[in-house]
């Protein structure tokens, strides 16, 4: 995973940003006091429900929107101060891919590629060899003289990468990039993102509604709901202690740990009581946590432990997540076990005794 220094350079700089939409019925607030910093070489995630601002943010970055108020800085040039030419020149620094793909079918993978560099001064020799290249780095060079009617969904998004690519870009800014594919092919192209970012250098930007793509691949993430920002910071950081409604909303959709409350609910023998019963919760609440903990207050406090179930995750190099679990012992013992476990940085929540 990523790692950046807190005093990194920020290529990307948003201030109090603002945009509104004129519609029939009234102004329609998309974007408000928006900041945002992400440094060189982040991969920045931003995660939100449909219609929250996403899309409207990431079109403001590369002056597809003009916005309505405050700054979007971009490798230190402020978006709204720069003409026609000047913002072509920038848009090559800023390369794209989308959910659509946006592949002209009547031309082969080649051509398609071809299209981002014909504005690019190389003669058709020069073009050719970088289209080459490209295709090689999306491990894409048999498919050339193809056509997208005879690609997969994830080699469409691939040939969307290499085009995106061409122009040598230091950011790369992806819309809903993996939404229209398999959860095997999302984690094919992401893992194809981490590498390019790993190899070129990128600053990639990840626009998104599901939480398995943050973790997956981003260093930092931001939580944005109806066009502001309510939650920012390390991804472990962010999902482990969620803070804003929003933000608990998707750590909960994304985790099985709620599903004891059914088992509650329908009375189901995995919790059925019995003396010294203990039904917790236990959550990672912070990075570090290692050891083999459950077989540790097993043999330590003389407890029995029956995991329920679990949900757990790598992100960012540590476990996040959690399990539930029973514990079945004296009072006493049951107490030291729990106090145990939150002095190595686990929450535990008693659900029922």
């Amino acid at each position: 995973m990523v790692e950046l220094s807190q005093n990194a350079e920020n290529i990307i700089s948003i201030q109090k940003l603002k945009k509104v939409y004129s519609t029939e019925d009234g102004d329609k607030i998309a974007l408000h006091d928006v900041d945002l910093n992400i440094a060189k070489g982040d991969i920045y995630g931003i995660i939100g429900l449909s219609g929250a601002g996403k899309s409207t943010l990431v079109r403001c970055v590369n002056g597809l929107e003009r916005y309505d108020g405050g700054s979007v800085s971009v490798e230190g040039r402020e978006i709204a101060s720069l003409g026609k030419r000047d913002l072509r020149t920038l848009r090559r620094s800023i390369g794209m891919i989308f959910q659509t793909f946006n592949l002209m079918p009547s031309r082969s993978v080649a051509e398609n590629v071809e299209l981002a560099l014909l504005d690019s001064g190389l003669d058709k020799r020069s073009r050719s060899e970088r289209v080459a290249e490209l295709l090689e780095l999306v491990h894409l060079s048999d498919k050339g003289n193809d056509y997208p009617s005879e690609l997969s969904g994830g080699q469409k998004q691939r040939v969307a990468i290499a085009r995106a690519l061409a122009n040598r870009p230091d950011i790369l800014l992806s819309d809903e990039a993996t939404s229209a594919l398999d959860p095997n092919t999302t984690k094919s192209i992401l893992r194809l993102l981490k590498d390019l970012h790993d190899t070129l250098g990128l600053t990639i930007v990840i626009i998104t509604h599901q939480m398995s793509v943050i973790k997956r691949i981003c260093n930092r993430v931001a939580v944005i709901d109806q066009g502001s920002i309510v939650e920012e910071g390390r991804v472990f950081d962010v999902f482990a202690n969620p803070r804003a409604s929003l933000t608990r909303a998707f750590v909960s959709t994304a985790s099985n740990l709620g599903k004891v409350n059914d088992l509650l609910d329908d009375g189901s023998e995995l919790v059925s009581r019995k003396p010294g019963w203990l039904l917790l919760r236990m959550k990672y609440a912070a990075k570090g946590v290692s050891e083999a903990l459950v077989s540790h207050i097993s043999r330590t406090f003389g407890i029995d432990v029956n995991i329920i179930f679990g949900d757990i995750d790598v992100v960012d190099g540590a476990p996040l997540g959690g399990l539930v679990v029973i514990f079945e012992g004296t009072e006493e013992r049951n107490k030291a076990a729990i106090d145990y476990l939150k002095t190595r940085n686990v929450e535990v929540e008693v659900l029922a005794r």
